[in-house]
This record gives C-alpha cells, structure tokens and sequence, in this order.
C-alpha cells in the first residue's frame, strides 16, 4: 500500500462511526454455527414477519391504490396518513391533531430528524439504563452524545430521579424516555411523568417518548403514564406499524408533537425544513395508511396472544426455580430473567448457543447494572419457544451449585 494513502486511510472515515467494526464474539460464535450449518433456536427473534403468525393475504393490497402514482410530496406527511394516524391515536384515548403528526419511514428515522431538530454537534440527550442498545449509534451517526439515566430495578424499573438530575447539564437538549420500555417491559409512572415534565419544562429541555409498544398492554400498573397530555415540557412521541401493526416491511412511522403551543408550532416548522430536505416517505405507504392501519388490528391481536401464551410458559417455568428472579413485564414482546450469577454472562450466552445451539441476549447488551440477566423474545412460536426455554433452563440447571 502506499504510504500517502496508508497515512490517510484512518481519517478518511468519520468519527460519528464505530472505531471498529469488529463482531462480539457471540456474533463470531453465531457465524461458525451457521456456517457448519447445525440446528438452532433463535430466542431473540423480533421480526413478528418471521415466526409463523397467520397475516391476512391481501394485507398489502392496499400499497397498490391507484392514487399512490401521482407524486405530491407534504414534507409533514400526506394529509390522508396524518389524519389516519391520529384517528389510531384516538383508539387508545389520546386526542392529538393531524396538524401536530409528522410523518417518517421509521421511529430510527424519527429519532435522527429529532436529534438535528433539538442538537448541535456534541449536545447530550439523556437515555434510560437499561434500554435498546441501538441508541448509541443512532445519536453517533448525528454527532449527539448520550448520557445515562438509571431505572430502579429494586422499584419495578422506576425512574431514577436523583440520577436525571445530576444528569441534567447545560448541553442537554433532550430526555429521552421507552414506555414501555424495552427490554423490561416497565412503563413510566403518572407522578414521574408529572415531574420530568415540570423539571424538563423549566430548563428548556425537550422529551422524546418512545412507545413503539404500546399497543401490548400485558400488566400496567394502575400507574402507569400516557406520557401525553401536559403542557410544561416539549415533547416528541413515536411511534409506527412496525410494531403496531406488526409490519416492518412498510416502513411508516410518525412523530407527535405536544406541548407548550408556540414550541409546538416551532418545532412543526422546523421539522418542516429537515423532512422536506429528505422527503423519505413512500407514497403507497402513506395513502395506504387507513386500510394498513386498519387491518393491522387482526396481525395485532394475533401477536398479542403469542405473547401472552409464551409469557405464561415463561413464568410458569420459572416459577419451580426459586435461584431465578423473575418480575412480569407490564407491556411489549421481551421478558427479563435474572439467573444466578455463577459465571460472567458472555461466557453463559456463549456456552447456551455452542452447547444448547440457543441463542438469547445477555443483560450486558441492554446497560444492566449487574449481572446476571437474559432476555428472551416473546414473539417466537410455541413449539421453537418451548423447547428454546427447555434447552436453556436445562444447561442452567445443570451448572447451579
């Protein structure tokens, strides 16, 4: 290699990327399994595509409208998909005007177009710990840094006030909260969301509300928040058929906005001027959105009792393992376990997939304080999930002192 461009190779890419690309040696362990081609169960699969739920046939019919073949761009979102989606808003009681919907291809996307809205370069957004590791590089990729925010494992995973505050330095823009969260399953409390909103509301401070789930009530607490409806804080929810209709494939999400009026409106405008920019949103998407959303309610009911049914077979496992901890999730499709903590949990996940050909996630991968933590997808069929369960309480079983 030349030396000019060997001197030159490392600068040319930017910092908001990974320093290295290097897989985690669970990915390497997950590679040689399937490349010798062995038998395995997947625990972590989240595509609700890909685990034999029954979708109506013509789900998708409607993408084929004929009106989708004129182009005429809303940078907000076409009029038709900004009403339909406040109309779904109003199914689970929330009042929100079309005017204050901003249209996306996916709540990843949403959160990019939010992080260029509320930051510059090097400002902070607040993350809940433990939460979705995608964060960190959705926030790199625009230059934003992400500081932690602790949830009370001890209090149901309750927020952690005192670590918001110390938290809350002049670069935070924007505090961003999962609800339900995941992978725990906790929602935010009504007295919580009554004090981030005064605390964010006096400094300035927006709330970006992530409730992609829900639509998966499994146990709410009867305080459980709608983090909606209050007008002392800026705030951004998210949501999209990915999860609310179990279609991923469609690429539709939205942004809505709430809050003290004339930052609403500013925020409307500026976000205005970042859409407009990329345009992202298909047209077939957003015309079929009524009918998509619609009959999303059938895919929905359907995950819902998958999850139920798997949910049930979990604790019911769980429940003759007294070394086990185990807390029901109030909403969404993962579960948490806390298993006793007699090796380091890479070398437990390593050792379930190599020996028990069982693939779960490690707590580490979701920022838990300690250790030893696994989480589970609830969305699997029975049959790959029972005997997924089996393999892995079996291989635990078999190494308890």
């Amino acid at each position: 290699m030349p030396a000019a461009l060997s001197l030159c190779w490392t600068p040319m890419f930017s910092s908001r990327l990974p320093r290295s690309l290097r897989p985690n040696p669970l990915t390497m362990a997950l590679v040689a399994l399937r490349t010798s081609g062995a038998a395995w169960i997947d625990l972590t699969e989240t595509n609700p595509t890909a685990v034999g739920l029954d979708y109506p046939p013509s789900i998708l019919d409607p993408l084929a409208n004929q009106d989708a073949r004129r182009y005429a761009p809303d940078a907000r979102g076409l009029h038709v998909a900004r009403v339909a989606i406040a109309a779904d808003y109003a199914r689970r009681g929330r009042l929100v005007s079309p005017g204050g919907i901003v249209v996306t291809t996916s709540t990843s996307e949403a959160y990019s177009m939010l992080f260029k809205l509320l930051c510059d370069p090097g400002d902070e957004v607040l993350v809940p710990q433990p939460s979705y590791p995608l964060f960190d590089l959705l926030a790199g990729l625009d230059g934003v840094a992400l500081k932690p925010y602790r949830l009370i494992e001890q209090d149901d995973w309750s927020l952690d006030r005192r670590t918001v505050i110390e938290a809350l330095t002049p670069r935070v823009r924007a505090v961003l909260v999962v609800s339900p969260n995941n992978p725990t399953g906790s929602m935010l409390r009504e007295g919580d969301w009554a004090w981030l909103a005064v605390e964010c509301g006096r400094r300035g401070v927006a709330v970006i509300v992530d409730e992609v789930f829900a639509d998966y009530p499994l146990a709410p607490r009867p305080e459980a928040a709608s983090p909606s409806g209050r007008e002392e804080a800026l705030t951004f929810s998210l949501g999209g058929l990915s999860k609310s209709a179990g279609l991923p494939q469609v690429k539709l999400g939205w942004i809505a906005v709430g809050g003290p009026d004339a930052l609403v409106a500013e925020s409307l405008d500026r976000l205005d001027v970042i859409c407009d920019t990329y345009l992202s949103v298909s047209t077939p998407a957003q015309i079929a959105a009524p009918a998509l959303i619609a009959g999303g309610a059938a895919i929905r009911a359907a995950i819902d009792a998958r999850v139920r049914r798997n949910l049930g077979v979990l604790r019911e496992q769980l429940q003759s393992r007294p070394a086990m901890t185990f807390r029901d999730p109030e909403a969404g499709w993962s579960a948490v376990f806390q298993v006793p903590a007699i090796e380091p949990e890479e070398s437990l996940v390593l050792r379930l997939l190599t020996e028990a050909r069982v693939l779960v996630h490690p707590g580490y991968f979701f920022d838990f304080g300690r250790e030893a933590f696994l989480v589970v997808s609830l969305l699997p069929s029975p049959d790959v999930f029972d005997e997924g369960l089996r393999r892995v309480l079996a291989a635990i079983d078999r190494t308890e002192p």
